[in-house]
């Protein structure tokens, strides 16, 4: 696998779990760069928060207990930012930001269920995921279908899988991708990291917010 095939690779993996589990939905602050927050990463973030203070309502009240939790959430990555989260893989990154939208939608019985049954797997539905990569003459865009499936017991997340569909990416990039995303749909490879980030959610993340949905 190339240098650069194996970079869109791991920009994939990255987007898909973190979409699916905290890095999306994470509530903080600015980002971690000298650089002040735009006005637009101020908008990404404070939709981000809405979003999953919606969740951890409904993960933490019980209620409503019926419906669903759909909210559009975009995220952009500096290029400080995944230059540094790479490097941990020793991966360079050779482009500019990278932004990412997708329609965030739960089934609110289904994640109650999660929460408050001894065991319970839950199936939710297909999510698709669109993201913008800046080069320096061009944008390029990478599609990815995961339809997440996740395996509670006692309230944590134990098993969870992404379960990829359908990939759209330049040529070069979606050889790579398809022999890495099936590689996961056999073998789950992101099954502990994608658990860790669902469980850090439900656990650190809704608590850090406790005072937005507590009582609601």
């Amino acid at each position: 696998m190339g240098k650069t095939a194996g970079r869109w690779v791991t920009v994939a993996i990255l987007v898909a779990a973190g979409f699916f589990s905290r890095l999306a939905l994470a509530q903080g602050a600015a980002p971690p760069s000298a650089a002040a927050e735009t006005e637009a990463e101020k908008r990404e973030r404070e939709t981000r928060t809405a979003c999953a203070v919606a969740i951890c309502s409904t993960l933490h009240n019980h209620k409503p207990d019926s419906g669903e939790v759909s909210c559009a959430v975009t995220k952009t990555w500096r290029k400080e930012v995944l230059v540094k989260i790479l490097s941990k893989g020793k991966v360079t990154w050779p482009w500019g930001y990278a932004r990412c939208m997708t329609d965030l939608k739960f089934d609110r019985a289904t994640l109650i269920k999660g929460m408050t049954l001894p065991e319970f797997e839950a199936q939710f539905d297909t999510h698709n995921i669109r993201c913008e990569l800046e080069g320096e003459k061009e944008t390029y865009e990478v599609k990815l279908q995961i339809q997440p499936k996740v395996s509670f017991k006692q309230g944590k997340a134990v098993k969870a899988s992404l379960n990829w569909g359908k990939i759209e990416a330049p040529t070069l990039a979606k050889t790579a991708l398809w022999s890495a995303t099936a590689a996961d749909n056999s073998f789950g490879v992101l099954q502990s990291t994608v658990v860790e980030d669902i469980n850090e959610f439900i656990q650190t993340k809704c608590m850090e917010a406790k005072e937005e949905w507590q009582g609601k």
